[in-house]
């Protein structure tokens, strides 16, 4: 498998998402599209053109990325879980995947995306 270029990024802090989308394009990758919440993510999925995808765990009002996580795995869309700390329980399915945590770096982001290749 090739490394993935276009990035789905499944994030609910604006300033967060804009320096991952900085930091792809550094990286020479492209961003397949933002999400906020799973209503917003979900038909993004649906819809195709994604390599790979960054989500927050934590989405805002306490909602959680898991069915986010849940519609990836099923396309076969890998996924790198982005984390603020240890508190942030990983469902049983999905322990597999690759962390990335928080506070970002553009090393971080770009060792955990090469995990996906």
């Amino acid at each position: 498998m090739t490394a993935p270029q276009r990035i789905l990024i499944v994030e609910d802090e604006p300033l967060i998402a804009m320096m991952l989308e900085d930091f792809l394009d550094i990286l020479g990758k492209s961003v397949a599209g933002t999400a906020d919440c799973v209503a917003d993510a979900l038909p993004q999925i649906a819809e195709g053109g994604i390599d790979a995808a960054i989500l927050d765990v934590n989405l805002r009002a306490g909602e959680k990325s898991w069915p986010i996580a849940d519609a990836l795995a099923n396309a076969g869309i890998p996924f790198v879980l982005a984390t603020g700390g240890s508190g942030d329980a990983v469902e049983p399915q999905h322990r597999d995947r690759p962390v990335l945590s928080k506070p970002f770096t553009m090393d971080g982001v770009e060792k955990a995306l090469a995990q996906l290749a």
